[in-house]
């Protein structure tokens, strides 16, 4: 679970989670485009490469390849998990 948390730590890593979970199944070139033109980030390819190597360890992204092009899946399930162990249902709010 720490590495899930040292994943969603940075503003990027969220804002790639954001566009695959908005529309899965999408290229590196995909990501590089709508990160720049939708929030301005214009990172490079290799960084955004980085950035999705870090989900991925996390399990918050699966890869499958299609001929040459690698695809960005997002997977909720660690995310599932943090609220597992933290259910805030049935609780009080102060």
């Amino acid at each position: 679970m720490t590495t899930v948390f040292k994943a969603l730590d940075d503003e990027t890593r969220r804002l790639i989670l954001d566009e695959l979970a908005a529309r899965d199944g999408q290229s590196l070139f995909e990501l590089c485009t709508v990160l720049l033109t939708r929030h301005g980030v214009g990172s490079t390819r290799q960084a955004i490469s980085q950035h999705l190597a870090v989900l991925e360890d996390a399990g918050l992204v699966t890869t499958e390849r299609r001929g040459r092009t690698k695809v960005h899946h997002f997977n909720s399930g660690p995310l599932a998990a943090i609220t597992q162990r933290w259910p805030t249902t049935g609780r009080k709010q102060p």
